[in-house]
């Protein structure tokens, strides 16, 4: 006895007609009342008088009718609360991202989304590159948010931005105040690059090859913040995405200037295991940073 026809039979019993119960539940007149036969054979019992007309519904057919509607209705109740089980976005998100993406984004995202569900809690922990993907692959992350998400079957890749890049100086360098600066005023400049390992330095070395371009490393970091640093004492030059400077640029202990190479961009993404689902709350978070990460093309588009 399946639910299906305990609620075609409450329908032609309300509707007092098989073809209309038939009709509601989406299936022919001769096999909703086969259906109802096939009930009455399991019962024991007859349901409804077929030899009147209209049929009429037997007192043992009333009585079931009633009993069917509760079974019907609490069968409903308890999909519906454990749809809200299911919806409710509380627990905990973690989240492994790299420093740069970290310091100057998660961490203002996730004080608004505690915010919005006050059950919630954003655990986040900065990490280098590689670590950012084994804490999502080793199950110690929900989601990882980095720059060139790695392309892996392990992963499904939400793209988030794309960063322009931008030549980054001390404001006394010789090219602090042009209004852009070229590929080739970078030959011999003492460099601060990233660890060669990186990912964001193989597409920096990439574009300066494609422009025949050397400069002079002379120091490798495997972080935004400590090539920053290394900047504003003086030490050399970098191209670091334009995203992470905006502070340093605003109170001027870092000149930033817009570089010529169109094509040299930071792709920012988040990672999650695709064998792996994500709870409501995972969901919501991820949301959250897409739609703020899309609203500033929005507002531009827009302008």
């Amino acid at each position: 006895m399946h639910l299906e026809t305990l609620r075609l039979y409450c329908d032609v019993v309300r509707l007092r007609s098989f073809s209309r119960g038939a009709e509601q539940n989406f299936v022919s007149q001769s096999a909703a009342s086969q259906a109802i036969q096939q009930l009455e054979g399991e019962l024991g019992v007859s349901l409804v008088d077929r030899t009147q007309r209209p049929f009429v519904v037997t007192p043992e057919g009333r009585a079931f009718s009633d009993a069917c509607r509760g079974l019907l209705e609490s069968w409903e109740k308890a999909k519906a609360g454990l749809a809200a089980v299911k919806a409710r976005v509380d627990g905990t998100v973690r989240v492994a991202a790299i420093y740069s993406v970290g310091l100057h984004d998660v961490s203002r995202h996730m004080q608004r989304f505690m915010s919005l569900y006050p059950e919630a809690r954003v655990q986040l922990e900065c990490l280098h590159p590689h670590k950012v993907v084994e804490a999502v692959r080793d199950g110690e992350a929900d989601v990882g948010i980095m720059s060139y998400p790695p392309a892996d079957r392990t992963f499904s890749i939400v793209p988030l931005r794309s960063e322009p890049m931008a030549f980054v100086c001390h404001p006394n360098h010789r090219l602090a105040r042009r209004r852009v600066v070229t590929p080739a005023e970078l030959g011999g400049e003492t460099f601060i690059a990233f660890d060669a390992g990186l990912t964001i330095r193989k597409a920096i070395d990439k574009a300066l090859r494609q422009h025949n371009v050397r400069v002079n490393t002379v120091m490798e970091f495997d972080n935004i913040e400590t090539i920053k640093q290394a900047i504003i004492i003086a030490a050399g030059v970098s191209i670091l995405p334009r995203h992470t400077v905006q502070n340093e640029a605003s109170i001027r202990t870092l000149a930033v200037v817009p570089l010529s190479i169109p094509h040299l961009v930071r792709p920012v993404g988040l990672i999650h295991r695709r064998a792996k689902p994500l709870t409501p709350t995972v969901e919501r978070f991820i949301q959250l940073l897409r739609d703020a990460n899309e609203e500033p093309a929005r507002a531009a588009a827009r302008s």
